[in-house]
């Protein structure tokens, strides 16, 4: 896959994604006109291939690689519940002390530790081959076939014939215009009469210091009153239809972390710097808890933790609790008045990396020195902090990113064996009420899009979605059926009680690419990242028979496809609903050149 640039030196950690891709299109088109143009000339060679899943490879700080001293399919023992953070007593003090702001969080993985002995490279080995062979894809009249795999090795399931529809010009896919959307599924989102849409509106990005060659804008949401987008040191609250500011939330330096989760009252959670960086002082740690009102325009309440501000490197919010992971350790705030709830204790061997929220609270716990990993994947009390079930994963596992933590899918990367920086190579479904693991899947990284950066942010995977019982996950392109040099990909569904595939998957259609954002009730919500010449759809994927029903459709004029297609699902943030699209960037730079213009977030919107 192609990998992304790693981040800009001198930065805290970010949340919600990475920056642009190398080798996307101008981001810096002119305002859109009001009359469509005319479509540029076909270029003579295939089209460009969008950018792969993937994380920065060449970061700063230096990590240990995953090791993984078991058997390939062999998951480790759940343990037995206890008070939080087993096995270190329950609570410790409120306000773990920090240790200074800590490093960018992308680091590369390196090979096994010395001392490890013969035996770790041997079975990493194995379970690189084992998941080559139970995961081949085979290609057939211009399809694939994937294989679906379990924790025992299961039985090869297939998952159709068709890598496209016939090659009828790049048409999406199968398309079910005009239809309901999946009504008995319990969704939400409902197809217009005519799913055309129009640029609703644009934010320019803003203008970033010569001492900073980047700045970090992640995080954005979506109320029925407000889109709201970080921009440079504040949060900006814009009117959904129109654009115009409706307020501007002010902060005192740069956006950290973030988490998509918003409560029913439109609350969410953001770690901020205390101050702008400088030159001499290029960061201020990642200090600042701050919890906003979307609809007040408002914080509620701004806090840190600890005698010296722990730097916090991920933030969620599950119920009416704010929970903060780093390398310092955890902590629990009260959502409506900021009150430290609860504090893990924090050892020499043991602390709180990450959360995953939403439905449930899940703590990735780390324990053990780096070459020694055990992760205790925990579902705790959002209130008191107690564990309410935890699964152990083997020994050596150094990461995991949460998935959904209901139903509880975790993904990891085991042994590196990925070998594609996406940071996934199984999946790992768990039971919340006992800890016990359901199923593995195994998901070769040459062959599924997803990726997830756990190194510190836990919850931040992207090309995937959890619910009905199912884990939907984009594959890789491949050769479509159209014309010579046609792509496409498709979203398949493994069962997360057995870890087959069910045999239904969605097809991009030729030179579009689907990814999954987020799931709608018993269906899913994908993006089809269009062809040169189109512009980029949205469709609700049936998750009873995967049928597609388009629910917008963006303009294909070239200047509105320059600042769509530097917004790609892969490093930017994409927010649908009610006919609604929201596309942003993470990061804010200086413009490469004066004289073109790029744009923070653009809007699209049908008229049904």
């Amino acid at each position: 896959m192609t990998q992304p640039p790693p981040p800009p030196p001198n930065q805290p950690p970010q949340g919600g994604g990475f920056g642009p891709p190398p080798n996307q299109p101008s981001q810096q088109p002119p305002t859109p006109p009001q009359a469509p143009a005319a479509p540029p000339t076909p270029p003579a060679g295939p089209p460009q291939q969008q950018p792969g899943y993937g994380y920065p490879q060449t970061p700063p700080q230096p990590q240990p690689g995953y090791g993984y001293p078991g058997q390939p399919g062999q998951p480790g023992q759940p343990g037995q519940p206890g008070a939080y953070g087993q096995p270190t007593p329950p609570y410790g003090q409120p306000g773990q002390p920090g240790y200074g702001y800590q490093q960018p969080a992308t680091m590369p993985m390196q090979p096994q530790a010395p001392g490890a002995g013969g035996g770790r490279k041997i079975n990493a080995q194995v379970a690189i081959i084992v998941s080559a062979v139970v995961a081949i894809a085979l290609i057939i009249g211009g399809g694939v076939w994937y294989a679906g795999s379990s924790d025992d090795g299961g039985k090869d399931d297939t998952a159709g014939t068709s890598g496209g529809q016939g090659g009828k010009g790049g048409d999406g896919g199968t398309d079910q215009k005009g239809g309901d959307g999946g009504k008995s599924s319990g969704a939400q989102e409902k197809a217009p009469a005519d799913p055309a849409a129009k640029v609703l509106f644009q934010v320019p990005m803003p203008a970033v210091s010569k001492e900073d060659s980047s700045v970090v804008v992640s995080g954005s949401w979506l109320t029925d009153k407000v889109y709201a987008k970080s921009g440079v040191a504040e949060v900006v609250g814009y009117d959904p239809d129109k654009g115009s500011k409706k307020w501007t939330i002010k902060l005192d330096g740069p956006v950290c972390a973030t988490t998509r989760h918003v409560t029913d009252d439109n609350k969410t959670v953001i770690v901020h710097q205390p101050a702008m960086p400088t030159k001499a002082e290029p960061s201020h740690g990642c200090t600042q808890v701050a919890v906003l009102d979307l609809d007040a325009g408002k914080k509620v309440w701004t806090k840190t933790a600890g005698d010296e501000p722990i730097s916090f490197d991920n933030v969620t919010i599950s119920g009416n609790t704010v929970a903060a992971g780093s390398t310092d350790g955890g902590v629990a705030f009260d959502l409506a008045k900021g009150d430290i709830l609860w504090s893990p204790k924090t050892t020499d061997t043991c602390y709180d990396a990450g959360y995953g929220g939403g439905e449930k609270l899940v703590a990735v716990r780390k324990c053990g020195s780096y070459d020694a990993r055990q992760l205790n994947i925990q579902t705790i009390d959002p209130k008191s902090g107690k564990v309410l079930s935890e699964y152990k994963m083997a020994k050596g596992i150094e990461y995991a990113g949460v998935v959904s933590t209901d139903p509880l899918v975790v993904a990891a990367d085991v042994g590196d064996s990925a070998g594609d920086g996406s940071g996934i190579s199984d999946f790992f479904s768990i039971d919340n009420k006992t800890g016990k693991l359901l199923t593995r899947i195994s998901a070769p990284g040459d062959q599924f899009a997803a990726r997830c950066d756990s190194i510190t942010k836990t919850e931040s995977c992207n090309g995937l979605a959890a619910g009905n019982g199912k884990l939907y996950i984009a594959t890789e392109e491949h050769e479509g059926s159209g014309e010579s040099y046609s792509r496409a990909n498709e979203v398949v569904a493994f069962d997360l009680a057995t870890g087959k595939q069910t045999g239904q998957r969605a097809d991009s259609g030729d030179d579009y690419t689907i990814t999954p954002l987020r799931m709608d009730g018993g269906n899913v919500i994908a993006y089809k990242r269009p062809p040169y010449d189109k512009g980029g759809q949205v469709v609700s994927i049936d998750g009873a028979t995967f049928k597609q029903t388009t629910l917008l459709e963006n303009p294909a004029t070239e200047a509105v496809r320059d600042v769509e297609s530097s917004m790609s699902p892969d490093y930017s943030e994409l927010l649908y609903s009610q006919g609604h699209l929201y596309m942003s960037q993470v990061y804010a730079s200086e413009p490469s050149s004066a004289d073109e213009k790029e744009y923070l977030a653009i809007g699209f919107g049908t008229s049904g």
